[in-house]
Order: structure tokens, then sequence, then C-alpha cells
């Protein structure tokens, strides 16, 4: 594929506690690694969506992305459908980004516990 297209690219991590610094921390870690493994950067980011567990209200993650330096892309937070037995502690990312990358070549990042959650879809960063 020679021209750019907009993907969606996955992520998740967790978390051992709700506070500021462990959601900024790991939210960091998990978008550095989603732009790194599929060369995205600032400018190739359309928006990304961030959901959180229930149990992780110290902070927006999407002040990770600005700390970044990703200041001009649209990004919004939600809180994940508390379904029960679902894993707690949990960060997930949805990012749309312009990339040459065919869908079978996008790798989605899945770090921590939240590892297990997509195994077909993790580049196996964890």
């Amino acid at each position: 594929m020679d021209e750019a297209r907009v993907r969606g690219i996955r992520g998740a991590v967790t978390v051992a506690e709700n506070s500021r610094t462990a959601i900024i921390t790991a939210t960091e870690q998990l978008l550095t690694l989603i732009a790194g493994e599929n060369e995205i950067g600032s400018e190739d980011i359309v928006s990304i969506i961030f959901s959180v567990t229930a149990d992780l209200d110290a902070v927006f993650p999407a002040e990770a992305a600005r700390r970044l330096g990703w200041s001009m892309a649209p990004l919004m937070c939600t809180t994940e459908i508390p379904v029960s037995g679902a894993m707690e502690k949990c960060i997930r990312v949805l990012m749309h980004a312009y990339t040459k990358r065919s869908q079978s070549e996008v790798r989605h990042v899945y770090l921590g516990e939240a590892a297990g959650l997509r195994p077909d879809l993790s580049s196996g960063s964890a």
C-alpha cells in the first residue's frame, strides 16, 4: 500500500493502584509503545479514545498524551461498561492514525495483565 490510510490501533494496560502517577505513567508507556511499534508521529494521530474501568478515577488518561506533546489530536475519555468479573484497573486505548500499514501489519499493544485481553491482536509487547 503506497498511500496512508486511517487505521484503528488498540492497546491496553493495567495499573496496580488508582493513583495519578500510576495512571499517567502506564498510559505514557502504552502510548509510546503503540506509536513506536507502528511508526506513528504526533501529526499522524487523528484521535484517541481512552476508556478506564470504574475503579480508576484519579486522573484522565488523556493527560498522558498531552504530556507527550500530542496537543492537537482530539482526545476523549470514558468509563468501560461494568461487566461482572471483568478485568479491574485497566486502561484501554483506541488510537486512530494515518499509516501506510495494512490492517494486518498494524501492531496492537497490550501490557501487564491486559496482555490476556486480546492475544489474537497483541504484538507480544507485554
